[in-house]
């Protein structure tokens, strides 16, 4: 029987981003194993785990014991494909590989998004590049999901390198209908009316994820507009940050932090616009889910966001720092969003389509096993 190894740094990145691509190849008659730090999370499709220790930046303890742990995994197991995630994971998988002078494995990194790009601060550029510029020497396919890293990799690294949209968007969460009197009955229980103007945000609160400059770029905006709201749903990494700017800019009343929800579907449904404040990403599922329902979307013009939004289309993109013109684009789509609605929807159906699960699996299983 063949085998396959899914390595990454922690048991949930496999729940949130491989479920399928692990179930493509239990079914089809593959040793699926996993290496990955525990989280006590059951894995679905997976033949059994390996406890590893990656770490999730330069803990030199803790790097090295998980290159012993991968060592000693490619000692005991061979298999057919190895396929790596995440930076750390994907640098210890590979070096352990390397190392063990294996021969006849295919070797994949998937990256979700090189911490060098454009923008980037120069430490980036300093540690990460040459790491992976060197790592690709021993990658037999490396496999990107947004356009500025598969030029930078085309040109730069010694493997061959391929481009997908994504990890591929599952839908099925969002094929439902909501009446007219439901998204009524919803928005009511969030405290909105039904004629509010309502944006959202999906996103964990991060630094790297700006909602605090989300938050002073619309200030006036929603002070002049009592019927604007943000809803801002998403798990508080900043320690509470964000909603002490909000009492003191008493806006209250007007942006909702709804916390870790399970119901961001139903959110998108009864919105009018999608926002991103990002600074970088790999390629945001929120911006494809936002599309898949049909909002337009403002978003800042950083790696990731480019590739999903064209200006004039199904949203606007704005340099990241221009306070200014993000308002502009917001103002703009209220007065018209009525008017433009199908159109937009219409725009982000055809767009969206090449990011669905269906499709992007497919292109990644064949270059995983070419």
């Amino acid at each position: 029987m063949k085998k396959i190894l899914f390595a990454a740094n922690l048991e949930s990145f496999f729940t949130k981003f491989l479920i399928p691509q692990l179930k493509y190849y239990k079914n089809n008659g593959y040793e699926v194993h996993v290496a990955a730090k525990a989280e006590g999370i059951d894995i679905p499709y997976c033949d059994k785990k390996f406890d590893v220790d990656f770490a999730r930046g330069f803990n030199i303890k803790q790097n090295l014991t998980s290159y012993k742990q991968m060592k000693d995994i490619f000692k005991n197991e061979h298999y057919d494909i190895v396929s790596c995630h995440t930076p750390f994971g994907g640098a210890i998988t590979r070096l352990a590989f390397k190392n063990c002078k294996i021969k006849n494995t295919k070797m994949v990194y998937m990256a979700h998004g090189f911490h060098f790009y454009k923008g980037a601060p120069l430490l980036n550029w300093l540690i990460f590049y040459p790491a992976e510029k060197y790592l690709s020497k021993y990658t037999d396919t490396l496999i990107t999901i947004n356009l500025d890293d598969y030029e930078i990799a085309k040109a730069k690294f010694k493997c061959k390198v391929e481009y997908v949209p994504g990890v591929g968007l599952d839908v099925s969460k969002f094929d439902f209908k909501m009446t007219s009197k439901e998204k009524n009955q919803f928005r009511k229980s969030l405290g909105l009316k039904q004629n509010d103007f309502v944006m959202i945000y999906a996103a964990e609160l991060l630094p790297r994820k700006r909602q605090t400059w989300l938050i002073e770029t619309l200030n006036e905006t929603l002070k002049n507009n009592p019927h604007f709201h943000l809803l801002l749903p998403g798990k508080d990494s900043m320690d509470g940050k964000c909603q002490r700017l909000v009492k003191s800019l008493y806006l209250c009343n007007q942006i909702h932090f709804l916390g870790f929800r399970k119901d961001i579907p139903k959110l998108l449904k009864i919105s009018d616009l999608a926002l991103s404040s990002s600074n970088q990403e790999g390629l945001p599922v929120n911006i494809m889910e936002d599309m898949y329902c049909g909002l337009p979307v403002i978003a800042t013009n950083c790696r990731g966001n480019r590739d999903l939004i064209e200006n004039g289309k199904n949203g606007y993109v704005v340099d990241i720092g221009d306070k200014k013109n993000f308002v502009d684009k917001v103002l703009k789509i209220s007065k018209f969003i009525d008017q433009q609605h199908q159109k937009i929807k219409k725009e982000n159906q055809k767009k969206i389509e090449p990011c669905l699960l269906e499709n992007v699996l497919s292109q990644i299983i064949k270059y995983m096993n070419r």
